[in-house]
């Protein structure tokens, strides 16, 4: 238990001592600062010594007030200024005294201009190295690929086959599900602004084109890179931090070969089959919009979508299909091989491979649209 701290001035022989006791300690701050305030108002003007035999503990708290009782102009706190006080405690004393009323260091005025600039241009050099990985990851791939398609590797079938039941057939409900959603809700917004122009009919068009050329690709593309992505990203990421990868070096195998091959193929074999599926989900919840809202018969709009909609609009969707597949396979299995061994990295690899890969899909969706409308496709 901390003992009661006291402070109190003794005037002699026409000098004063400040007389010190107890323990002078953050515990006793609040009882101990009236009675340094009064030792404050009550401190003469001469030279001054400090008496601290029956100090017995100080801390930079305690240091702290005893400046306060000293007034504007503490003394220097040398040996003959301070009697009975340990070497320990006269060095923290003095710390506290040399760094007592320090101004802060004033922070330049551009140092948050400039710090906005480091960080950009760190960004861009993260982006850049990350672009140079991705590229040389891509090209190990594609070199084992070939390499398994000539006969010179072995194609793991079985792998190949567990996770195509794992990124495809377990995924045909969401991705079935969300795009009969989103074809109900095109159809609807669309069949809503285009009756004020009495051209409800075209709902047709607006459905059949937008999930045949875009929304049946994309939005697949993006849950496959949430659910799939992630999940390959995790298991290499797992695998690499207990050292299993090492383990499949060491018996001679590839990581390549027996990791990345499987999953990849699975996502180029299973991605366009799902979608299909997406597309023929838009299809029929925008068919039945209309039938509910517009009055049409399921036979008006499978005629009117078989007569207004050409063969090529899917087959500009489904040629995005294996691109999207290479990218999230490429980026998912690069993000796990970059796990360093630890719970936490495994998780912030996992996100940056969902955004990277969604990122990436987006982005090629983009320049595939640019590149079919000059071709006028």
């Amino acid at each position: 238990m901390a003992q009661k701290a006291t402070v109190s001035w003794i005037r002699t022989n026409g000098s004063a001592t400040l007389t010190l006791a107890g323990d002078w300690t953050l515990a006793n701050a609040r009882d101990l600062a009236p009675a340094v305030a009064g030792a404050a108002a009550m401190r003469p003007g001469d030279h001054c010594l400090i008496d601290a035999h029956q100090l017995t503990a100080l801390d930079t708290t305690g240091a702290l007030l005893l400046l306060r009782a000293l007034g504007d102009s503490p003394p220097s706190f040398s040996a003959a200024d301070v009697q009975g006080l340990n070497p320990a405690n006269l060095a923290l004393l003095q710390l506290v005294t040399a760094r007592h009323g320090q101004a802060a260091p004033a922070r330049p005025v551009h140092a948050s201009f400039v710090r906005l600039l480091e960080r950009i241009g760190g960004a861009i050099v993260d982006a850049w190295h990350q672009a140079r990985e991705l590229l040389g990851f891509v090209g190990m791939m594609l070199a084992t690929l070939g390499k398994v398609f000539s006969g010179h590797r072995r194609l793991r079938l079985t792998a190949t086959v567990f996770h195509m039941e794992q990124t495809g057939l377990d995924a045909v409900p969401i991705v079935v599900l969300l795009s009969f959603l989103v074809g109900a809700v095109v159809a609807f917004l669309g069949a809503t602004v285009l009756r004020d122009f009495g051209a409800e009919v075209f709902t047709v068009e607006l459905v059949s084109y937008s999930f045949l050329r875009e929304f049946g690709v994309l939005l697949t593309a993006i849950l496959i890179a949430g659910r799939s992505g992630s999940a390959f990203t995790a298991q290499i990421g797992s695998m690499k931090s207990r050292e299993e990868l090492d383990a499949i070096q060491a018996l001679g195998l590839d990581p390549i070969e027996l990791l990345v091959i499987p999953r990849l193929l699975a996502l180029l074999v299973m991605l366009p089959a799902l979608t299909f599926l997406g597309m023929l989900s838009g299809l029929v919840g925008g068919g039945l919009v209309g039938v509910m809202s517009l009055d049409f018969t399921p036979a008006m709009f499978i005629g009117r979508l078989h007569e207004t909609t050409e063969l090529r609009h899917f087959w500009v969707g489904m040629a995005k299909a294996p691109v999207f597949a290479f990218l999230i396979a490429a980026v998912s299995c690069l993000e796990g091989f970059k796990v360093e061994g630890s719970a936490e990295s495994v998780g912030r690899h996992t996100t940056a491979s969902v955004v990277q890969s969604i990122f990436l899909v987006i982005v090629f969706d983009a320049l595939f649209a640019i590149f079919f409308m000059e071709l006028q496709v």
